[in-house]
């Protein structure tokens, strides 16, 4: 399911009542006995159902907020193990995967779920029995129950499982790969494409949670998100870096040992050289998808001496009177 707020059309400061305005007036809108003739209605329904099923309850709503169950109200979990959830009795779901138990469901948007649709179903038949309609994008479909109380139910496929894994730019460009636990605890090696960028999912088909008897597995879906890398920030397919040099370094010029994402590489220092220089090296940056590889854009930072230099001092004096220059243009006049 998409981002939840985005569903409801609210943003991430709004209040429980918001909340609550957002949903009744979406629901009123899309409600299936509304739009009998309309399946893209019925499926909006269910994903406006689903989210406020994360937004309504306020415990849920911090628990997304961290990040530690997704849009579908399932629990997020990192490659090296679950991490992080707490709060919901966990059963198994005949959907697939788990579901947890609502007792507390709408106690942050200041009524149930059931009381709001009960609310809104009074203006579109007085005491006529309603339809009930859950939704899951997870589980990938909804179902509905009519006035005699039966469910036609088949087999259906298990939930995907989110994970988050953490990968150093160095494994991106060495070998293309990470590894992933899944939630069978089975460590699996994940290629990762070329051009793959921090929030990039990749898709592993059937290594999901399990089904009921009968239906398929899901999918894992692994979010790549980067290592904080000691040096380097990443800036699109490029890489930048400061790069300290030492005074003399900048006025005489020198060869200076840079490392870069497979082996060091000297970089030359031209005489005069400016702090706030930017110097490219080419073809060394994160790889990308039409081939090749970005770059890496060094900016020079000239770092003066940690203690005060007696001689540094005279030769600066001499040097201000002898040979000054301006260091700043006409702007800063």
């Amino acid at each position: 399911m998409r981002d939840p707020y985005s569903v409801l059309g609210i943003d991430k400061k709004a209040t429980a009542a918001d909340i609550k305005s957002a949903f009744r007036k979406l629901a009123k809108k899309y409600h299936p006995d509304q739009n009998k003739d309309n399946p893209k209605a019925q499926e909006k329904f269910a994903e406006i159902n689903s989210a406020y099923e994360i937004l309504g309850d306020a415990e849920k709503r911090a628990q997304f907020d961290r990040g530690e169950i997704d849009a579908d109200g399932k629990q997020r979990f990192y490659s090296g193990g679950f991490e992080g959830f707490h709060g919901y009795n966990e059963t198994a779901d005949p959907r697939g995967g788990f579901r947890f138990d609502q007792a507390r469901g709408g106690g942050g948007g200041g009524g149930g779920f059931d009381d709001i649709l009960n609310d809104i179903l009074g203006g579109f038949g007085g005491g006529r029995r309603r339809s009930a309609w859950s939704g899951s994008a997870g589980a990938g479909d909804f179902s509905q129950t009519g006035a005699a109380g039966g469910k036609a139910r088949q087999a259906k496929r298990g939930a995907d499982a989110s994970i988050v894994t953490r990968v150093p730019l160095e494994d991106l460009v060495q070998n293309g790969k990470t590894r992933v636990k899944l939630p069978n605890k089975k460590t699996v090696e994940v290629k990762i494409p070329p051009g793959t960028r921090e929030g990039d999912k990749i898709r592993l088909k059937g290594l999901g949670f399990a089904s009921e008897p009968g239906g398929p597995a899901g999918d894992a879906l692994v979010e790549i998100r980067f290592e904080e890398h000691p040096i380097y920030t990443v800036d699109g397919d490029d890489l930048r870096v400061d790069l300290p040099i030492a005074l003399y370094e900048a006025v005489l010029g020198a060869k200076v040992k840079v490392p870069t994402l497979d082996g060091a590489v000297n970089l030359t220092i031209p005489e005069y050289a400016s702090g706030g220089k930017v110097m490219r090296l080419r073809e060394k940056g994160l790889p990308k998808k039409s081939g090749g590889r970005g770059d890496i854009y060094i900016t020079l930072r000239i770092k003066m001496p940690e203690r005060q230099d007696d001689e540094l001092n005279t030769l600066m004096k001499a040097w201000k009177e002898v040979a000054p220059y301006k260091a700043r243009g006409p702007e800063y006049d």
